[in-house]
């Protein structure tokens, strides 16, 4: 097999950094070095063996970003059981359908799921174990005895401790299942997807090749780890390189993230738009667009010094040691992009699903074509089902080692995903130009068919319009074959300071005629809707368009 096992990575790291720190709750709650993330994986491996758990059977993750979820994902993969992850936002309805789904006979919850839920509505559940304590929440005697006595079987096992040669993980397994990822989605309908160690050594060998570690390298955990994005890139990869990940077990507000990035430092981050796009409007925007700053701001000899600023005030923003910003799970503002474009931060948009483990295309910040989201992987091939894919847009569709199996337990699904010649389908629109770069313009579910038989991509026009004054964000439908923006706008004191003597609804209606400027009439936004609160999202930050029809 040419790809190398993700594991065989950790295996080796371990044996490099063993005294070094592996993760650590960003609030100090539990921490890892490499040697003491070997002997806990070692204690859960009798603790499973002592309670009867077999070789893949399904142990469900359920609960907030922390070092003992790590700990228990390396654990379960490493002992050959499957892994299921779901988001902790779902409700406790939602959690037992899922648990009852997988067929899990373990669930380890986080604080906020063990108070919500009542693990006696899981019937085919051995126990529900709290993750933080590892203490049981729910039992029977049995299990509570075995539970116990594993303790003693652990001291047994390993009487002088565990060592460098105690490690030695499966690395064999490829085609077995790794992961069930219950992921909420834009469509409302989760879906158990079925990744395994290949899917997983592909994405892993894909960034060990092409984004290096130095030594004491740290990253912080944000995105929710449940979400393939966040597991595989901010958590899997970094630990099987040795890097020092630092959990944020809180909400990620910008209060928040400014802190924790000032105190870790990362040498990545990785993040969803909205994020970016919050500080580049809170933080650099309101500099910049001052009469005066919009003339240094393009004018030859000034405009170095003027975004060498605005650049140099980003890099302290996030920590002083950053050398990637890899943005992801949706399209950038355009406004935001050029800024960042601008000033040539190390930035780019990569493009993945969590169908492919996630990763489907990346390029190095230094070779980031504008406005593209990269190049296909080696590990994952690209097509676009269209008659000229390099200038009409058609269907994104992949192929590879990235490529999940299919959805757990749901054939009809698993058989709608791929065409007839094994690719699979993506649901995204875009374009492939002639160097290999991807080119997204929207969702095939999304797109609305214009009177004359024109596609109209939604996200488009949402770009122009959010990059408008007093624009939080938008979303645009198709009322009666009329397009309206519903907007959430912006009613903080920055955004009363742009209003001036205006109303609302007279900036709203001058954002309408400025965007439609630039936009053929079939594509016109006929009116503007103003909502109270945020639009309802997932926990990648995608809206649940499904609720705003």
């Amino acid at each position: 097999m040419a790809t190398k096992h993700y594991l065989s990575y950790l295996q080796e790291t371990m044996h490099t950094n063993w005294d070094d720190l592996a993760m650590t709750d960003l609030d100090g709650e539990n921490k890892y070095t490499y040697a003491e993330l070997a002997a806990a994986i070692a204690k859960l491996h009798v603790t499973w063996k002592q309670l009867g758990i077999k070789e893949g059977d399904k142990i469900a993750l359920c609960g907030r970003n922390c070092a003992n979820w790590g700990l228990l994902f390396l654990a379960i993969e490493s002992y050959k059981a499957v892994v299921v992850s779901i988001l902790p936002d779902f409700t406790a309805e939602g959690i037992y359908s899922l648990v009852d789904h997988s067929e899990a006979v373990l669930l380890y919850v986080g604080p906020n799921v063990k108070r919500k839920i009542d693990p006696t509505q899981m019937k085919g559940l051995k126990a529900t174990i709290f993750m933080d304590e590892m203490s049981i929440v729910e039992a029977d005697d049995k299990f509570r005895k075995k539970y116990e006595g594993a303790e003693a079987a652990f001291k047994k096992a390993y009487p002088n401790g565990v060592s460098l040669k105690d490690v030695n993980y499966p690395t064999d397994n490829y085609d077995d299942l790794a992961v069930l990822n219950y992921t909420s989605g834009s469509t409302g309908n989760p879906k158990g997807v079925m990744l395994t160690h290949l899917n997983l050594s592909g994405n892993v060998e894909f960034a060990h090749t092409r984004i290096p570690h130095q030594k004491g390298d740290k990253v912080l955990s944000m995105l929710p780890i449940a979400h393939m994005f966040g597991l595989m890139f901010e958590f899997l990869y970094q630990i099987c390189e040795g890097a020092q990940v630092f959990f944020l077990t809180q909400a990620p507000t910008p209060t928040v993230l400014m802190k924790a990035f000032a105190q870790v430092k990362p040498f990545m981050i990785l993040t969803v738009p909205l994020v970016v796009e919050k500080i580049i409007k809170k933080g650099v925007l309101p500099k910049i667009s001052s009469p005066l700053m919009k003339v240094l701001w393009r004018t030859p000899g000034m405009k170095r010094v003027v975004r060498g600023k605005v650049k140099e005030g980003l890099d302290k923003m996030f920590g002083g040691q950053l050398r990637y910003l890899i943005i992801g799970g949706a399209a950038l503002n355009g406004e935001v992009e050029q800024v960042l474009h601008d000033i040539k931060y190390q930035y780019c948009v990569g493009y993945g699903m969590t169908e492919c483990g996630p990763l489907i295309s990346y390029e190095d910040w230094f070779n980031y074509v504008f406005h593209s989201c990269g190049k296909q992987l080696p590990q994952c091939h690209v097509r676009i089902d269209s008659e000229d894919p390099t200038s009409k847009d058609g269907e994104i569709q992949v192929k590879g080692i990235n490529v999940m199996r299919g959805y757990y337990k749901n054939e009809e699904a698993t058989k709608a995903a791929f065409t007839e010649d094994g690719w699979m389908r993506t649901g995204d629109l875009g374009v492939l130009d002639k160097e290999g770069n991807i080119f997204i313009h929207g969702r095939s579910k999304n797109m609305i068919l214009g009177a004359s038989g024109q596609n109209i991509y939604p996200e488009e026009l949402e770009d122009k319009l959010n990059s408008m004054p007093c624009v939080v964000e938008s979303i645009v439908v198709d009322r009666d074959h009329k397009l309206v923006a519903l907007v959430f706008p912006d009613t903080s004191n920055e955004g009363k300071k742009l209003l001036g003597t205006k109303t609302l609804t007279q900036q709203m209606e001058e954002n309408r005629v400025a965007v439609n400027k630039d936009l053929p009439q079939y594509s016109q936004i006929s009116a503007i809707e103003l909502v109270a609160s945020e639009f309802e999202k997932t926990p990648k930050r995608s809206i649940k368009r499904y609720l705003y029809k």
